[in-house]
């Protein structure tokens, strides 16, 4: 899977996100490092709207800015997720394209939850019509 990646700030966890996507086969563009946390969004959002990329994930302290910045890409469905459940839900019922994480908050062992349960959950063939009219 392409995935665009951006944050704007390096951590350690922001690290171990890039490293574990990579161990596991897929493509990882990191778009933004340090920059701040508007151009973070934008352009993970636009990587994905132009199809550059499967699905984006941003970070930022609290994940709510690049959250907000990534959805005003035309597209995009940035979904700040806190658990895998939500993740899983996120794409499930949202088809949501980029993920946004909190670097305050997310553990390296949610962070790892939290992507499994986003980039393996399929879209709801169901919910279609409904992500269609929003």
């Amino acid at each position: 899977m392409r995935i665009a990646f951006g944050t704007d700030e390096s951590t350690e966890l922001t690290a171990e996100i890039i490293g574990s996507l990579a161990t596991q086969g897929h493509d990882v563009a990191v778009l933004a490092d340090g920059d701040s946390w508007p151009d973070v969004g934008r352009r993970v959002g636009e990587s994905v709207a132009a199809g550059s990329a499967d699905v984006g994930i941003v970070c930022c302290y609290t994940g709510t800015g690049v959250s907000i910045a990534a959805n005003k890409v035309p597209g995009v469905r940035a979904a700040l997720c806190g658990d895998a459940e939500t993740a899983r839900g996120a794409r499930l019922w949202n088809d949501a394209n980029v993920l946004a994480l909190s670097l305050r908050l997310t553990s390296s062992q949610v962070a790892k939850e939290i992507l499994e349960a986003f980039l393996t959950t399929p879209v709801d063939d169901d919910e279609r019509a409904t992500i269609d009219r929003v």
